[in-house]
């Protein structure tokens, strides 16, 4: 489920991924994205999964979240079990932009 955060950013983006629980995942520099995760529990999944495009433009930073249900289970392969929207997606963004307004 897609959202953005308005800017102008005064901080980080690691900072603000910090602040919001997530840990960062890797960088897609092609398409100039960023990966964060949150696992929900000690074995890695299920865990929430965002994608960042950060706009120098409009200084909006794009979000892209989803809910890994479970591991890839095929080599060389990113299918998973995600969920890209749904009650639970819908409370982790509403928990999300609670955390951000304080920020």
């Amino acid at each position: 489920m897609d959202f953005i955060l308005k800017g102008p950013i005064k901080d980080s983006i690691y900072n603000i991924i910090r602040e919001i629980g997530y840990v960062f995942w890797g960088k897609d520099e092609e398409k100039g994205e960023f990966n964060f995760i949150r696992p929900l529990e000690k074995g890695g999944y299920p865990r929430f999964h965002i994608y960042l495009k950060i706009n120098p433009k409009r200084k909006n930073i794009a979000f892209n979240l989803h809910l890994d249900q479970k591991r890839t289970i095929y080599k060389g392969s990113s299918a998973h079990s995600g969920e890209y929207d749904g009650e639970v997606v819908e409370k982790e963004i509403k928990r999300i932009k609670k955390i951000l307004k304080q920020c």
